[in-house]
């Protein structure tokens, strides 16, 4: 069998490399220690570049928290946010006093539109064991018409989500959760309102895949109008097709075509990103992405004024009590989950 249905491998970086829609995914996975009273990492955090700590030490990151790790209050405009909480807790707060606590497999879908003000804190709740932390935040472009809607977002809860088990003839499983898109007789729950996604026509998929060692399994051919990668990020060895290719690798493939896939010696875990291309001039700066630079000078000048709604927060870095569990509060409405 050929590789022609392999159009490019690459090593990956942080954040990893999207295609059209997609604008970046960063992969976050820190094994942060038992917590302290403050819902942070109960160790010294003598040696961090607090504020951007980016490097893993001691295995684990701070990002942009001081205390609590995670990203306190920062402006968006002109895109959306899907982040998928794998393992681990995100405490969301939002300029438009919206909230949230989601996690273990949760996934929150926010369009930012016209402009909002968010912060994402990793609160560490376990004080006798260790607190493991795997996220993935996904930036989907929104089209040139829906650039400037009104900010929106809502809780995908994992119970929720479509999870396909497919055995293969040697009995081993893949297991495909389907966040976005259709997978055979499985749809995924409504993204956004005004998302890319929420076309068909679209051919937006994001699915997570675990792959037992040694299973086999065929990723089905879609329209061949989409952009499809592979992001192979664990595991040791994965065939596709005839390829050989090793751990935390992209891998761009043919969509109109089927794609064999056979796990290694350990299990493989990989996020799959699908879409049609928007084909729309992109012009970015920071967390701000528009079609032209004079609506990045807007953006900007925007949010000099307004704020995007100010911070009804106590603080830049929020967290929530500890003692709350799942949940998502917008608009006066609250739903709850254990």
């Amino acid at each position: 069998m050929s590789n022609q249905n392999i159009l490019s491998v690459k090593p990956l970086d942080f954040p990893w490399k999207t295609q059209d829609p997609f604008l970046f995914c960063a992969h976050h996975a820190d094994f942060y220690p038992k917590a302290n009273d403050q819902m942070g990492p109960d160790v010294s955090l003598a040696g961090r570049n607090l504020g951007s700590d980016f490097t893993i030490k001691d295995g684990f990151r701070m990002y942009h928290g001081k205390e609590i790790p995670g990203f306190p209050s920062h402006p968006h405009r002109g895109f959306e946010t899907v982040t998928i909480a794998k393992t681990g807790l995100v405490d969301h707060s939002d300029s438009l006093g919206g909230a949230g606590r989601f996690g273990e497999g949760d996934v929150q879908w926010m369009t930012a539109g016209k402009g909002v003000q968010h912060s994402e804190m990793f609160p560490l709740l376990d004080t006798e064991n260790e607190n493991p932390f795997e996220l993935f935040q996904i930036w989907l472009n929104l089209s040139k018409a829906n650039k400037m809607v009104d900010p929106h977002y809502k809780m995908l809860w994992h119970e929720d989500i479509p999870v396909i088990s497919k055995k293969d003839s040697n009995g081993k499983v893949s297991k495909i959760n389907v966040v976005a898109g259709n997978f055979e007789s499985a749809k995924a729950l409504d993204p956004a309102p005004n998302s890319w996604a929420k076309n068909p026509s679209n051919h937006v998929a994001i699915w997570t895949i675990e792959m037992e060692a040694g299973a086999e399994f065929t990723l089905p051919a879609t329209s061949a109008e989409a952009n499809r990668t592979l992001y192979f990020y664990e595991g040791d060895d994965l065939t596709i097709e005839d390829s050989s290719i090793s751990n935390y690798h992209s891998i761009e493939v043919k969509s109109d075509s089927d794609i064999s896939l056979k796990a290694g010696n350990e299990k493989c875990f990989l996020l799959m990103l699908q879409g049609k291309p928007l084909n729309e001039p992109v012009a970015q700066y920071g967390p701000f992405v528009m079609n032209t630079q004079a609506e990045i000078q807007q953006a900007m000048m925007d949010y000099q004024q307004t704020q995007f709604g100010g911070w009804p927060w106590p603080s830049h870095d929020n967290v929530h009590d500890k003692s709350k569990g799942r949940f998502a509060s917008q608009d006066g409405k609250l739903t709850e989950r254990s």
